[in-house]
């Protein structure tokens, strides 16, 4: 596979196969609201995917993590799979697959702030446009629905699903700040691990009378989301990191929403709006801007000296 990886176009072909795995999963999450409850749904997808890392875990010989990691494993687990998951699943019973997938990934947004406060790092002129123009797109979108739509549990879900992005927010700051250098399949594998026994509870409390539709495609939807949307696409990812440059990174993620509306419009029957278009683009452009400033400072650059 290192061979097959030493060019840099197919890296740059795995991490867009990698976004439209990622991007079809938004659609299947809200096919399976059709056969159980959200967070039934959230602890089986992620039981599958927990299990398959600690199999590749095994495979790679790093299956027990430091011992005084695990308290800080735990509460990233928390925040990036319990708090997140309960809330896009949650409101997506009420908001469509693909805008859920655009809010959810205005996380980079939040984390640029969160940053800033957390890790006293500086947030620059570009930086903060791309934080104006991406909160005016999220704004844009959520007021639109507040304004013509008027559906109160439709606004609901999407504020909680924004909630959810900073929730990933926090576990990415929260990442870089304990686990910067340390094995990030192993973390991922463990912070599942825990995030699942919070998914768990949380369905024990809220979901235990509510009926389980175990159809040929219910178990498809948990099995691909959990084994290769998360087990599979997450390892992939960390090892496709250390060999794409930030811009390959940053551009690859930002595909994932595009695909997530792209998925649920052909599968779900869902429209693409105006406002939806207009929306996901500041949230977007918003993105780029904040992630990726040396490369916007260097292409605004040589467009100066053209």
């Amino acid at each position: 596979m290192n061979g097959f990886l030493r060019h840099s176009g197919m890296v740059q072909l795995l991490m867009l196969f990698i976004a439209v795995l990622w991007g079809y999963a938004w659609a299947l999450m809200k096919m399976a609201l059709n056969y159980m409850g959200p967070f039934t749904f959230s602890t089986l997808r992620f039981a599958a995917g927990t299990l398959t890392m600690f199999m590749v875990l095994l495979f790679l010989k790093k299956l027990r993590p430091p011992k005084q990691a695990l308290k800080n494993l735990m509460i990233l687990g928390i925040f990036q799979t319990t708090f997140v998951f309960l809330l896009v699943m949650f409101g997506m019973q009420f908001v469509e697959a693909g805008k859920s997938s655009v809010l959810l990934y205005s996380m980079p947004i939040w984390s640029a702030v969160l940053a800033q406060v957390i890790l006293k790092e500086d947030i620059t002129g570009l930086k903060w446009l791309g934080i104006v123009v991406g909160s005016s797109g999220l704004t844009f979108m959520i007021g639109w629905d507040f304004l013509l739509e008027q559906n109160t549990m439709k606004i609901i879900g999407e504020l909680l699903i924004v909630l959810a992005a900073v929730s990933w927010a926090v576990a990415n700051v929260f990442y870089q700040k304990v686990f910067a250098g340390c094995n990030q399949i192993q973390v991922t594998a463990y912070q599942m691990l825990f995030g699942t026994v919070g998914l768990g509870l949380a369905t024990m409390v809220a979901e235990w009378d509510q009926p389980v539709q175990i159809t040929p495609h219910s178990i498809y939807i948990v099995l691909y989301t959990g084994v290769m949307a998360s087990a599979f696409c997450f390892t992939c990812w960390f090892y496709l990191l250390k060999r794409a440059d930030t811009v390959t990174v940053t551009l690859s993620s930002l595909l994932v929403p595009v695909f997530g509306v792209l998925f649920s419009w052909i599968t779900l029957k869902e429209p693409i709006t105006s406002e939806m278009v207009i929306g996901t683009g500041l949230i977007l452009s918003g993105i780029l801007l904040t992630k990726n400033e040396p490369f916007v400072r260097q292409w605004v650059f040589r467009k100066k000296q053209r």
